[in-house]
């Protein structure tokens, strides 16, 4: 037979000169076939995938991004530790590895794509997770990798499971509640921290804006708020496990509630009800239109004694008309009045920024504008970014200026920001400063004072997790230096616990640490399914040798 013709059904394979069926098999009639007892072949084949006994695997988790990322990424290393799984540091160790993205710029999203090669050379077993897979879902480089939605996270381990097995998973909806979108996953589900000693809760998911630049809304989509009671429990429990610090964080906190009928000021007072003292909150990243609405309501909330007074009010540009064609929603205006309103009333607060350098209908005139706004308000902390082009956006279609004026734009902004010194004025002043870091170069202690400024401190003593008073001695661009005045002041927040140990399991009754979870193999569970599973291949070899025997 020719492969490539068409056969409409088994007959045209006869010709019509060819015997028939009855005339071909006519004499055989009295034929009877001998029944021939086939040899068993032992089969050297890998073990079937239902053999693999999930929870005694390695896993990598690596995560790119925002703090909302981060607290997904903590969520799902702690479910995966709670089922039994190892959480590694060593990715060339790990079986699994767990890549979890962050769309927001290109270079993010180009060193994801950069870890997956990695982990393909090196025939690891691969889950992606986070904004990328969400918002770009046929992208080529992730076609036949399990993926993990935004909203899924509380799936992660069925989706390493069946990865394992060696089946690919995808998993993208949203999760619902009456037809309503909410938050996400649980936020009583275990996790493990990146920082004992800092607890990050997202109180939404997605935003009310429709950016032209933005690529986040593809992968978060519209917003959906958690219910005030959830978070205050969530905070409640991290300050039984230790943590001294709460941050709150989404896509745009202003916007909180607003799906639900509640405010942002309202989930905070509840939230003030039950930090303990000497316990800080942090609010998270705020986009004008909304907190124009409570300024001053969250006046009175920032100049609480157990919050810190930092907001981060994204601005992106000092012109009106790119700010339209960015569709912020807002005016330059708008964004100075939230900003004198607070300074006026927030004795010593700290507004952080952003801009975007580059934007593609940016003149030199809309620029100068971004640059006079910075040099008004000498902002202590200021994100510059590049504008970058993400696709699928509306602002990836628009004809883009050239790179090297971009370029040009965002190292002169960056050269504005490095003339001034935003703490010089505060050398000599003694501060109540809160410990929960160390600095990179591990010789000092890293802690915030009211303000949220970051505050190196001497490692003359045991401060982690504690509150001590000291007095600025030095001022960087990014920092402050002290002495401690009183090494007695050092105390940790009243009623708090001693925090888990780093990489101990959140949520179950005091803590599982990841030395405990590499004895998860003597579970009893997992004893019985390993019993199961060689009394199944015994049994399998010895069926096998008796016919072999027998014959």
């Amino acid at each position: 037979m020719v492969h490539g013709e068409d056969i409409e059904d088994i007959e045209d394979i006869i010709g019509q000169g060819d015997e028939s069926p009855d005339e071909r098999y006519s004499s055989r009639k009295l034929v009877i076939p001998k029944y021939k007892r086939l040899r068993p072949k032992l089969s050297e084949a890998a073990p079937e995938a239902d053999s693999i006994i999930p929870g005694t695997q390695r896993v990598y988790v690596k995560t790119w991004g925002c703090s909302h990322n981060n607290s997904d990424g903590e969520y799902m290393a702690g479910q995966l530790a709670a089922y039994g799984y190892q959480i590694v540091d060593a990715k060339q160790d790990a079986d699994v590895w767990l890549l979890n993205s962050c769309t927001v710029k290109n270079p993010a999203e180009d060193h994801f794509r950069n870890e997956i090669k990695l982990a393909q050379s090196l025939d690891k077993k691969i889950v992606v997770a986070g904004c990328v897979p969400q918002g770009e879902r046929k992208t080529g480089y992730l076609q036949g990798l399990s993926v993990i939605g935004v909203q899924q996270i509380d799936r992660v381990v069925e989706v390493v499971e069946e990865t394992l097995k060696g089946h690919s998973v995808r998993l993208f909806g949203a999760k619902k509640s009456d037809g309503r979108k909410i938050g996400g996953a649980r936020l009583d589900l275990p996790k493990i921290r990146k920082n004992p000693l800092i607890e990050i809760i997202a109180i939404n998911t997605g935003c009310l804006n429709q950016c032209t630049y933005c690529k986040t809304k593809h992968a978060r989509g519209e917003l959906g708020s958690y219910p005030p009671e959830e978070i205050v429990a969530r905070a409640e429990q991290s300050f039984q496990e230790g943590v001294v610090e709460l941050w709150l964080t989404s896509e745009d906190t202003g916007a909180y509630g607003k799906d639900i009928g509640v405010t942002l000021p309202q989930l905070l007072w509840k939230l003030v009800e039950v930090i303990p003292e000497g316990c800080m909150l942090r609010l998270g990243m705020t986009n004008p239109p909304y907190i124009l609405e409570h300024l001053e309501e969250m006046a009175k909330i920032l100049n609480h004694p157990r919050v810190y007074s930092f907001l981060h009010v994204p601005v992106q540009a000092g012109s009106d008309n790119v700010l339209l064609e960015m569709k912020r929603e807002y005016t330059v205006e708008d964004f100075k009045h939230v900003v004198d309103f607070l300074k006026q009333r927030v004795p010593g607060i700290t507004i952080a920024t952003d801009l975007i350098c580059g934007f593609p209908t940016e003149t030199e005139e809309d620029f100068e504008g971004t640059l006079k706004l910075v040099e008004e308000y000498k902002f202590p902390s200021l994100f510059i970014n590049q504008f970058f082009p993400r696709p699928g956006t509306p602002a990836a279609k628009m004809q883009r200026i050239p790179a090297d004026v971009v370029k040009k734009r965002t190292k002169k902004a960056h050269e504005l920001f490095q003339t001034y010194f935003p703490y010089n004025h505060k050398i000599g002043e003694t501060q109540d400063v809160l410990i929960t870091e160390l600095s990179t170069d591990r010789k000092y202690y890293v802690g915030h004072n009211k303000s949220y400024d970051q505050v190196l401190v001497p490692m003359d003593g045991d401060f982690m997790g504690k509150k001590l008073t000291v007095e600025i001695t030095e001022a960087g661009k990014h920092f402050m230096k002290c002495k401690i005045t009183d090494i007695s002041s050092a105390s940790r927040p009243g009623g708090v616990p001693e925090p888990l140990k780093l990489g101990e399991l959140s949520g179950c009754g005091g803590g599982i640490s990841n030395e405990t979870v590499k004895n998860r193999m003597y579970h009893p569970l997992l004893v019985v399914s390993l019993f199961v599973l060689i009394t199944s291949v015994m049994l399998r070899l010895y069926y096998s040798l008796s016919s072999v025997i027998t014959r």
